[in-house]
């Protein structure tokens, strides 16, 4: 085990995370509160936890992340992403010295899709239209 926290970053819409993964008993702090107290739906906090218990190690790691930015769906998906890289991180950086491993957790993440960064954003609102692509309504008469 590493002395050393394992640092990633995740993003999602315009919300960033911060993740830094320790050894511990699978606590996950966000923006110094709890996960239950930060996230009030279930589905978020649902979805934070996704990566961990993929692999089967919610009670190995805490995880201590800030986030900032964007809305609670977009805060827990960037969280989602961070947990996922930093997880591959820990195998990576020689902590299992097995690069089998390495490469199992690799694929069941990126089957699960917890590695790609879903590069969606909010289109902006163009002028003369009500929204990004709504146009005044048409009139006959």
């Amino acid at each position: 085990m590493p002395a050393k926290n394992i640092y990633a970053t995740g993003r999602r819409k315009t919300s960033t995370a911060r993740v830094y993964l320790k050894p511990g008993k699978g606590d996950i702090v966000v923006n110094d509160r709890s996960l239950d107290e930060y996230f009030g739906r279930e589905t978020a906090r649902m979805i934070v936890r996704q990566p961990l218990e993929l692999l089967g190690q919610q009670t190995r790691f805490d995880v201590i992340a800030s986030v900032a930015g964007g809305g609670m769906n977009g805060q827990a998906g960037a969280l989602r992403h961070g947990i996922s890289r930093a997880l591959l991180a820990y195998e990576r950086d020689g902590v299992a010295a097995d690069s089998e491993a390495a490469d199992a957790t690799r694929k069941s993440l990126r089957r699960a899709g917890y590695l790609t960064r879903d590069a969606r954003e909010v289109e902006r609102k163009k002028v003369g239209k009500h929204k990004a692509r709504k146009g005044t309504q048409y009139s006959k008469r």
